[in-house]
């Protein structure tokens, strides 16, 4: 038997840069971090010559190309993967919320595969293969953000180049300026779940017409690097109220009137800024603000919108239990 352990994450600044359309001409960048609630990938032997396969659903298969989840079956067709084989996935975080769980839930996958086979994959390997399920293989109108942080952990500045390359530096900034970004970053949970699809899709779609607007997101991401590397993480708010309010004129369905309000709230009440994570229009709302305005803004959100504990995470993907072989 074979574990993994793959985290979340959560990106700060440069959503939407990592999308083809975008970095094909100019390089994109995010800022992101991972963030410790994760997702679990078991993979164990079964006596039959078959596919079981546990998610939200429960399968039973004889080929990989009859599995109705459409990961599980890529990535099984991807590998090769015998049959007597039996696969568990179990998350902190349900999906659809802004957290990146469809790439950690790849990136997890495919890192428990190869270790079940006796295969060592780099981060930058497992990335690049959940990228090519993901993007190539299913054709999801996504960017390669969730993947590299996914495998890689950490705080990060994420490049995507236009040949297709992704460069992934560590933003290098004081113990003190990561104890801050955690005491005065917020995570509050809507209640609302989404499919990203729709979305995203928009927001590809109208790349082109938004390029400027994407160039101003892009720019962000560098600036935080910068103000980070300078250990000025009070940066952060202005650059989640600005990047909130770009990331809006991109695609009409990233918000709602509910959490618009929810937001201005927020800010009422001391919040210097913050977005809605991942695609939008659900999921968790981030929020930041100093320690002692945090109660107040809690209050204005509360109960409506429920505070989700959460710590930095600075390891990806890892392989948590080998379970030795059995001899005979």
């Amino acid at each position: 038997m074979i574990i993994s352990k793959t985290p979340f994450r959560i990106s700060f600044a440069g959503g939407g840069t990592d999308l083809s359309a975008f970095y094909e001409e100019v390089p994109g960048a995010v800022v992101s971090t991972a963030v410790n609630k994760y997702m679990y990938l078991t993979v164990n032997h079964y006596l039959e010559p078959k596919y079981l396969l546990k998610y939200s659903k429960t399968e039973l298969v004889g080929r990989p190309e009859q599995v109705q989840h459409p990961i599980l079956r890529e990535v099984l067709m991807l590998l090769k993967v015998p049959p007597h084989i039996e696969i568990t996935s179990m998350a902190d975080i349900p999906g659809g919320t802004g957290l990146g769980s469809s790439s950690s839930f790849t990136v997890g996958l495919l890192h428990a595969l190869h270790a079940y086979g006796g295969q060592f994959q780099s981060s930058e390997e497992l990335a690049r293969q959940a990228c090519e399920v993901e993007i190539e293989k299913l054709g999801e109108p996504i960017g390669k953000q969730d993947q590299y942080i996914a495998a890689y952990g950490g705080l990060e500045f994420i490049q995507f180049n236009p040949d297709g390359s992704v460069f992934v530096s560590p933003i290098i900034c004081s113990p003190a300026t990561k104890e801050a970004l955690q005491m005065r970053l917020l995570l509050f949970y809507t209640g609302k779940k989404r499919s990203a699809a729709s979305i995203l899709t928009q927001q590809k779609e109208d790349t082109g017409k938004k390029k400027e607007i994407l160039k101003k997101i892009l720019q962000l991401a560098q600036d935080l690097r910068c103000e980070l590397q300078k250990d000025h993480p009070e940066a952060l708010g202005e650059i989640l109220k600005a990047g909130w309010s770009y990331k809006k004129q991109v695609a009409s369905k990233v918000s709602a009137p509910e959490i618009d309000q929810a937001y201005e709230a927020a800010l009422r009440a001391g919040a210097a800024g913050g977005k809605i994570l991942g695609a939008g229009g659900g999921g968790f709302l981030l929020l930041y603000c100093d320690e002692n305005r945090q109660e107040a803004v809690r209050r204005a959100l509360e109960p409506a919108l429920k505070k989700i504990p959460f710590q930095l995470e600075p390891q990806g993907s890892k392989i948590i239990y080998v379970e030795p072989e059995q001899v005979e």
